[in-house]
């Protein structure tokens, strides 16, 4: 079991309260903010009381624990989200993995029945990230030819898929990997 503080330490630590709140305060900007940051400073020193050593500044000791407890703080707060109705969590939904494997068995049986030239023009355009330019350059022809190419490949793609429109595809679709379609189609 650890030894407690001495009552040194503990006057000591009493006595630069004041000084730790008002510099909490110049971190947090709220008065609310700065008592918690004050309480979790003085807990923190509390509990490490035996690491501190005497003759040294307990000021600046309690102020980097406080300046880190408030770092920390904020570092973590950012990957918070205010979430009182539960809007946030209602939205955090995925649908369950087979259905975008078969999707993505759907779309590969598709893209093998579009023709070689629109297919190669979709990849180069639609998964691998090329310019129009860049894909013309890429296959020899007229920028023109290559986009006409994807936009047949996407209506014969849409058909087959007996889809309406770009926004049938669901958001699972693509996040199951872009990279198994593009080494699909090689």
């Amino acid at each position: 079991m650890s030894e407690l503080p001495s009552q040194k330490f503990k006057a000591a630590l009493l006595a630069e309260i004041p000084t730790v709140r008002a510099f909490a305060l110049s971190l947090t900007g709220s008065v609310d903010r700065a008592d918690d940051l004050v309480q979790d400073t003085l807990v923190k020193a509390w509990g490490a009381s035996a690491t501190f050593t005497d003759g040294t500044s307990l000021r600046a000791w309690l102020f980097t624990i406080a300046r880190n407890t408030f770092y920390s703080n904020h570092r973590k707060s950012r990957r918070e989200v205010q979430d009182v109705d539960g809007v946030a969590a209602a939205r955090l939904v995925s649908n369950p993995a087979q259905i975008g494997h078969l999707d993505l068995v759907d779309f590969r049986t598709a893209l093998a029945s579009v023709p070689d030239d629109q297919r190669e023009a979709l990849i180069l355009v639609g998964a691998s990230g090329f310019s129009y330019e860049e894909a013309a350059e890429i296959c020899g022809c007229a920028v023109g030819t290559i986009k006409s190419r994807v936009n047949r490949a996407r209506q014969k793609l849409m058909e087959i898929l007996s889809l309406s429109s770009s926004e049938d595809f669901n958001g699972d679709f693509f996040s199951s990997g872009q990279t198994e379609i593009r080494s699909a189609s090689r």
